[in-house]
């Protein structure tokens, strides 16, 4: 056959088919790079960091779990501190009305009191004063 250029066309020389016959036909030993493996101690080792990180992990957590409910339960305690605050001003609001002497003298008038003409009633937690007192009244 004739070559005008074409590779495809092109006869191979009968010396490079044999030496490719010779080389299909020898074993072929090439070194395979083979992987070592982890040593058993490295393999320890890694576990070991691996675990303390967990640990560690799973402490933090739990700690911003903790903070977490105690800020609830501060939160609900300034709640209820607030409110006993507002109710404590009401009742002291509600006491000084209550002491008003005008009112008093009213309340005891509606239910029928009529008030001492004369010698006035003084009461002490001091005997002596009391007594002192009744002494210069003229009442013993």
């Amino acid at each position: 056959m004739a070559y005008y250029g074409n590779l495809a066309l092109r006869p191979e020389p009968k010396e490079e088919q044999q030496v490719k016959k010779n080389v299909r036909n020898q074993t072929v030993t090439q070194k395979v790079a083979r992987r070592r493996s982890i040593p058993i101690g490295e393999k320890l080792l890694y576990l070991l960091a691996i675990g303390v990180v967990v640990f560690v992990a799973g402490l933090i957590i739990f700690r911003y779990a903790q903070i977490y409910q105690i800020n609830g339960q501060l939160q609900e305690t300034t709640k209820a501190f607030n409110q006993a605050t507002e109710q404590t001003k009401e009742l002291q609001a509600e006491v000084e009305r209550m002491k008003d002497p005008n009112r008093i003298k009213k309340i005891a008038q509606e239910r029928g009191y009529v008030p001492i003409e004369g010698n006035s009633i003084v009461a002490s937690k001091d005997e002596q004063k009391a007594v002192a007192l009744k002494s210069k009244d003229g009442a013993e």
